[in-house]
């Protein structure tokens, strides 16, 4: 695993996709009338369905644009038409493509107007990003759904230090559970993952398999000032490649 290039660079002008890379990119959802409109467009009945459904419009709009955003960076891939892709969705709700286009795996989190998106092949792939909200730390959610040993590291911590731990946490196990499909199904208090500010994010262990740990790999990701955010994937030879920015088909 080569994690040395986990640093933002604006997009490539084409894409291309070596079997040993994950591609990491990052967007903002805040985007103006024309290309928003543009997004919209591409997006399936069921999308813009779900999209209506929201309440305020801000909320709907980074909807659009962040499946709209999904669909022309799949399609740059795969050099097909945004809009001709098709979904579906595992059993518990992971967005896969429908007709597993050329070994692709993919992976979206998206918070407070930010986007990010993890694409490989043939391996499995989970990200996960939230805002960093301070006043979390002092409720009790880490002792909720944190393993024993996690709430232990984090509460040994300082203070000033003990929020964007929890978020680091929260975002690694986020990942891995995204990675491997099962959403709730699979509680956060049955593995471990490393929190320590001064450790590289790592899957210690889980309860089901001591095994487990040697097959996936977590990597911190910096999506900018007040976000935590991180990546698991599938196995451990593989190359880390960050982009910033919508991909280079026009929007």
């Amino acid at each position: 695993m080569d994690v040395s290039a986990a640093v933002w660079h604006p997009p490539p002008p084409t894409l291309t996709l070596d079997g040993d890379e994950v591609h990491v990119w990052r967007a903002a959802l805040d985007l103006a009338p024309a290309p928003l409109e543009r997004l919209r467009q591409l997006l399936a009945p069921d999308e813009q369905a779900r999209a209506a459904r929201f309440h305020f419009a801000r909320d709907r709009d980074r909807f659009v644009a962040a499946r709209g955003l999904l669909r022309v960076l799949l399609g740059g891939y795969l050099g097909t038409a945004p809009q001709r892709l098709r979904f579906g969705y595992g059993p518990y709700g992971k967005p896969t493509l429908a007709d597993g286009d050329d070994g692709l795996h993919f992976n979206v989190s998206h918070a407070a107007g930010l986007a990010l998106y993890a694409v490989t092949r043939r391996r499995a792939v989970g990200v996960d990003l939230e805002a960093i909200r301070p006043g979390v730390v002092d409720e009790p959610i880490a002792e909720r759904f944190f393993s024993p040993g996690e709430v232990a590291a984090l509460r040994a911590l300082p203070a000033a230090r003990q929020a964007q731990a929890f978020f680091d946490c929260w975002t690694r196990k986020e990942a891995f559970v995204k990675a491997r499909g099962e959403g709730l199904s699979l509680p956060l208090d049955q593995f471990d993952v490393s929190l320590a500010p001064s450790e590289p994010a790592r899957l210690l262990r889980t309860q089901w398999d001591p095994a487990e740990a040697v097959r996936w790999s977590l990597c911190a990701l910096h999506p900018g000032p007040g976000y935590a955010a991180a990546l698991a994937v599938e196995g451990r030879r593989w190359r880390l490649r960050c982009w910033h920015g919508p991909p280079p088909q026009d929007l």
